[in-house]
Parts: structure tokens; sequence; C-alpha cells
């Protein structure tokens, strides 16, 4: 494989989309399966705009797992950092598809998920050092053993460029908004960039609104705040100044991924050197290409379709 450009950590799945759209899940008759997981459909998408991608997580040693695995490669992203939880499954999260812009999740990740068993012996030191981009999540400190973990590597890191937050916030996934707010704020101090939308940044540094949620964490320390604003844009906020880069008109589908094809333009943005409103603008578009499709890690867009898109 190529130099790694890439290494995500962090939630993995498998997501079972209905095959009838706007009916409850109780009236669903068949199921369409794909990749999920946030780490895993950002590995996705910057692999489809041609970044060497790998994913460090874990999965179940079950037929799910084998699934994981072979659809990673499948990508074109790495597998070789996906390791077996023995005794764990492989988790499954089932979509509703209404509302279509913000469809509601059903998880099956107990008791634990395996992603969330990763301990320092499963992660891949010599790439945190030397990786030119390190993406995390927020969802991956909600428990032990991966929050230490996660802790670790960040520390390891020493906030070199590229280190990037996704905050990711779930909120089964925490007991409290406490909690979650301590710990990604933790994170916060020990990465170069963050990103999430006006609910996650309200859970990380108090506040909804975007200008001042950007603020909060350029004071922390963070180089690029991107605020995603859903129908009003996307605010990005340097030392530099701050900038909003105008919404993607599209017929929504399913909102589900959208972030994480936004997420995956980001990386090939910040790898490619670009100022912070192209590179907005470019995640903008991707996001908004996801969302008008069904399924997440199958619906990443390529570069011809994001430039296509543009204006």
């Amino acid at each position: 494989m190529e130099r790694l450009q890439v290494l995500t950590v962090g939630r993995v799945g498998v997501d079972l989309y209905p095959e009838q759209s706007g009916v409850p899940l109780a009236e669903v008759s068949t199921f369409a399966k794909s990749l999920g997981g946030t780490a895993t459909n950002v590995a996705v998408a910057a692999a489809r705009l041609g970044r060497s991608t790998a994913v460090l997580t874990k999965v179940g040693p079950d037929g799910f797992g084998d699934y994981v695995r072979s659809a990673l490669a499948g990508f074109g992203v790495s597998p070789a950092h996906v390791g077996t939880a023995a005794g764990l499954q492989t988790p499954v999260v089932f979509c509703a598809l209404d509302p279509p812009a913000d469809p509601p999740l059903l998880f099956y990740r107990s008791p634990i998920a395996p992603d969330l068993t990763l301990t320092p012996d499963d992660v891949p030191w010599d790439v945190v050092d030397s990786v030119p981009l390190l993406w995390v999540t927020g969802t991956g400190v909600c428990r032990e053993p991966a929050r230490a973990t996660q802790r670790e590597i960040l520390r390891r890191r020493g906030r070199r460029e590229h280190t990037v937050l996704d905050l990711d916030y779930r909120p089964m996934f925490w007991p409290d908004v406490e909690t979650a707010r301590a710990e990604i704020g933790w994170m916060l101090d020990h990465v170069t960039v963050a990103v999430g939308n006006r609910a996650e940044a309200e859970v990380a540094v108090g506040t909804s609104d975007p200008d001042e949620a950007a603020k909060r964490m350029l004071a922390r320390g963070v180089r690029l705040a991107v605020i995603k604003k859903g129908a009003d844009g996307v605010l990005v906020a340097t030392a530099d100044g701050s900038w909003t880069v105008p919404p993607q008109r599209v017929e929504v589908v399913c909102g589900l991924g959208a972030g994480d094809g936004f997420g995956g333009a980001l990386v090939h943005g910040l790898l490619s050197g670009w100022d912070p409103v192209r590179t907005a603008t470019y995640a903008n578009a991707a996001g908004a290409l996801v969302a008008s499709r069904l399924a997440c890690a199958d619906a990443m867009p390529t570069s011809s379709e994001i430039e296509e898109l543009l204006p």
C-alpha cells in the first residue's frame, strides 16, 4: 500500500436501510446492507477522493466483521488496523427514513461496541507519529477503555498538524451532557481542527451560536474551527478571521452520512493545502451529494461529482 495519508479512529458498523421509504420500522419488510460508522465513512470518503486511508477500530468475530474488512478493502481503505474483540458482536444500526433529512437511528451496540474496547496494544504508534492527518471523534471517548486510549493517542500526537476532532455527539452514548462536555472538551485542547454542527458545538463549548462557538474553540488552541449550520451554510474560522460558505441546495433523500462525506472532503482540502473557504465549499458540496443519495459509505462522491456541483 502506498504511504498512508489518513488514519481515522473510532466507530464502525453495518447500516441496514429500509427499502420502503416513509414508513415506520415496524412496517418495513426488507433492508439493504451498507458499511457505516463515522470514522469508517470519513476514511471511505477520503479514499474516494484519492487519499490513502485506514481506520483504527474493532469488530466482532462474526460474519459482519468479515463484511467490514472486505467492504473497506473494496472501497480502497486499508483494513490493516481493524482488530477483533472476542466475545462481542459487530454493531448493527437500523435507519428509519422518516424524516429523511434527520433519520432516527436504532443502534445495537450492547453490552459494549468492539470499537470502544480499543487499548494501547491495538494502536499502530508509528502511524500516529507519522501520518499526515489523524481523525478522532467525540464518540470515541464515551466509554473506557477507548477513552484512555484515544487520550493517549492525542498526547502522543502532540497537536501536530493535521490532528482533527469530529465532535460527533450522540446523546444515546453518554450518561449526560456534562460528562460529554468534559471529555470532548479535553480533546479540544489537543487538536488543530474541530468540526461539528451547532448542537455538537453547544455540547463541546457551551454555546450553539456558531460565531461564539468558533471563538471559544480558537481560544483553546484550535487553528481551524468548522461549524456546520445546515440550511444556513458552514462557518469556518481561524485566527485570521471567519467566513460563511453558503449552502448547496439538493433534494434530500437521506441526511445520514452527509456529515461524513463533508468530513472526507475536509480531509482532502486540508491535505491539499487549500484555504478555509475553498475547503469548506468543497466539503459542503460533498455533504450535499451524500444527502441526495441513500446509504453512507456507498454514497460518498468522487472529485468529478463534487466539482460538477460547484459553481
